[in-house]
């Protein structure tokens, strides 16, 4: 019976070392303190996305002839596309092009909402 009990009196000061040889826990990092935002201040439009722009005559279909900002030809031709239902119905990034957009979009059928706004801009001048 001695040898049992000198083997737990082992097994617990393994464990007991063990204990004692685990590292501290690591204390959490606090926020830096953020800084005030001035109220006075507001955003200022980009004047390269304000300069008015004359569409190309197979975009002059699509949203007019008159000079406008990238801004407002990107409303117009969603405009265009809710008027006409030409947004997918499954995937709602992707838009069917009738025969006017399939000009624009360079004769694809479908193109994503990312890639159309480069498209567009090959008719801007």
């Amino acid at each position: 019976m001695a040898t049992r009990k000198g083997k737990k009196s082992k097994k617990s000061a393994k464990k007991a070392g063990k204990k004692s040889a685990r590292k501290p826990a690591k204390k959490a990092k606090k926020a830096a303190p953020k800084k005030a935002k001035k109220a006075a201040s507001k955003r200022k439009p980009n004047a390269a996305f304000m300069k008015a722009m004359t569409p190309s005559a197979v975009l002059a279909a699509v949203v007019g002839s008159m000079p406008l900002p990238r801004t407002e030809v990107t409303k117009k031709i969603w405009d265009y596309i809710k008027k006409n239902k030409l947004q997918d119905s499954i995937n709602k990034r992707l838009i069917n092009a009738d025969e006017k957009l399939r000009q624009v979009f360079g004769g694809k059928r479908q193109v994503s909402m990312f890639e159309m706004t480069k498209l567009v801009s090959n008719h801007l001048k």
